[in-house]
């Protein structure tokens, strides 16, 4: 199946982890002044999720969760959203699912992550193999799975058992330094997932961290891209570069007043494929992407912030842009 077919397929499988986000309350208190804090559900895969069901893809996430009132909080708001968690297991024992505590304001932005023993490293071989890639038509992966073992060879696994299945392989760098041993381990593992994939997603700091310097990371961008695959080269406020089939798509973003600089990366995600499997070209596709991820930057929260298709429509029909 080729890349194209299995987003427009629209039923993932994604891997990665979920969260619990907690965030002042309201819009532009820190989190050391605030008296109240709301919570909904977090973590880079599972607000990948939820922005694709709200899309109107279908989503399954394949994760471990604690198995305490966090790990249930947190399948529970998956399930409210319509992700699907017939793969997410829950674990005993010391492992704790991971906790976020931000607030809604660009200024001196404090994002406290809680990742000590994080359970969702604790994905097994067998836990893959559980897996049903045949019922669906592409699979996504966030970085932060390969941080820790036994997950990094659980989900290099997941990629073997997806090629067997024929289903293409999406990556999202996601590089977050405090959940590596170093940076010359992340730097490894990262790119030779990034090798195994279709499509790699990524900003100029992760692509450049891989390639060694922030000054050779289009160069890297543009060597994967030379083996065939599609490369999407994100650069904040300056747009995105994207790479497929011997062309560069520059593309601008969607100028919005930012609460909080987190999840707009989930939202692009989601926002991408969902457009292709729409049936957008790959540009508007982009586009489209860059929109959801204005949309989410610009309300409290991550996953509740993800837009529904009526949404991304209106924003679309009423906002200036994109940028040139």
């Amino acid at each position: 199946m080729t890349l194209i077919d299995g987003i427009k397929g629209n039923r993932f499988a994604v891997f990665g982890r979920a969260g619990m986000d907690m965030f002042a309350d309201p819009i532009g208190t820190k989190s050391e002044d605030a008296a109240t804090f709301r919570a909904d559900l977090g973590g880079s895969s599972a607000n990948i999720c939820a922005g694709l069901v709200k899309l109107g893809a279908e989503a399954a996430l394949v994760t471990s969760v604690s198995d305490d009132a966090v790990g249930r909080f947190c399948l529970n708001r998956l399930r409210d959203y319509g992700v699907d968690t017939t793969y997410v297991r829950s674990v005993g024992g010391e492992a704790r699912t991971s906790l976020a505590v931000y607030e809604s304001c660009i200024e001196d932005f404090q994002n406290v992550i809680y990742r000590n023993g994080a359970a969702d490293f604790q994905v097994t071989a067998s836990d893959m193999d559980a897996v049903d890639y045949n019922t669906f038509t592409a699979l996504i992966s966030a970085g932060t799975v390969f941080a820790a073992e036994p997950s990094r060879s659980a989900t290099f696994h997941a990629f073997d058992k997806a090629r067997d299945a024929g289903l293409p392989i999406i990556f999202d760098i996601d590089y977050r330094p405090y959940s590596w041993t170093s940076p010359e381990v992340a730097a490894d593992v990262l790119t030779r997932a990034g090798e195994a994939s279709d499509l790699i997603v990524g900003n100029d700091e992760e692509f450049g961290f891989m390639a060694g310097g922030i000054d050779k990371g289009l160069d890297k961008a543009r060597a994967l891209a030379a083996d065939g695959r599609m490369v999407i080269y994100k650069m904040g406020h300056e747009g995105a570069i994207t790479l497929a089939g011997g062309e560069e798509i520059r593309t601008g973003i969607y100028p919005v007043t930012a609460v909080k600089p987190n999840g707009a990366g989930d939202s692009f995600m989601a926002g991408l494929l969902a457009s292709i499997a729409a049936g957008h070209n790959l540009r508007d596709a982009v586009l489209r992407g860059s929109a959801c991820a204005s949309i989410v930057v610009s309300k409290p929260g991550c996953a509740n912030a993800m837009p529904t298709t009526a949404e991304l429509e209106a924003f679309l029909a009423s906002h200036p842009g994109p940028t040139e």
